[in-house]
């Protein structure tokens, strides 16, 4: 199974999770505490070698671009309101984020036929995500997940859970492996995906 971390602030992390099979690393480049420069991610992504993704929230095309070249973005990963036109003239691999309220939201997901991946994530009112929230199980129990990337409130705990009941497609866990935001935890970590990859 496909496993992202996300949030990563240091080179140390980002070696480490890619030692330990991590299918991809994420780096926030929106408003939060875990916000990175594109300089600082240029400079960690020359000596990472698995797929890189920048989370933007309703950045502006261009400024997705520029940065996406800057840092070597293999994916771009989007948690706002773009459109499926917007996905579209972006182009290139992209994972459209929604944060699910109820089962009626996966409505929204519809027309986005050029991403690459869905991702589906716990409605936090004013907050774009890495909140640690749970999403609702009612909205994933009758769903086929097999395409879907799931994120909120994965932990070493409930990761094996979230894979036998649900069978996405992948995980993105970013706080659920943290001390801090941003910081990383070397024994979460090696937990988390051990348990996915076995």
């Amino acid at each position: 199974m496909w496993v992202k971390i996300c949030g990563i602030t240091r080179l140390e992390d980002a070696l480490f999770a890619e030692a330990l099979g991590a299918d991809a690393i994420g780096f926030v480049f929106a408003a939060s505490p875990r916000q990175m420069t594109p300089t600082a991610v240029a400079e960690i992504g020359k000596q990472i070698h698995i797929p890189k993704i920048g989370v933007f929230v309703d950045a502006g095309l261009a400024t997705v671009q520029t940065i996406r070249r800057q840092c070597g973005l293999d994916i771009v990963q989007l948690h706002g309101n773009e459109s499926p036109d917007y996905c579209r003239e972006l182009g290139g691999a992209i994972i459209k984020a929604f944060r699910m309220q109820n089962a009626a939201d996966w409505q929204k997901t519809l027309g986005y036929t050029t991403v690459w991946k869905i991702l589906v994530d716990a409605f936090v009112p004013g907050v774009a995500g890495g909140t640690g929230r749970q999403i609702d199980a009612a909205i994933l129990q009758n769903a086929d997940l097999s395409n879907i990337i799931l994120a909120g409130g994965i932990t070493p705990g409930n990761a094996a859970d979230y894979m036998t009941r649900y069978k996405p497609f992948g995980l993105d866990v970013s706080s659920g492996v943290e001390d801090a935001p941003g910081f990383k935890n070397k024994t979460l970590m090696t937990n988390l995906i051990r348990t996915i990859k076995r």
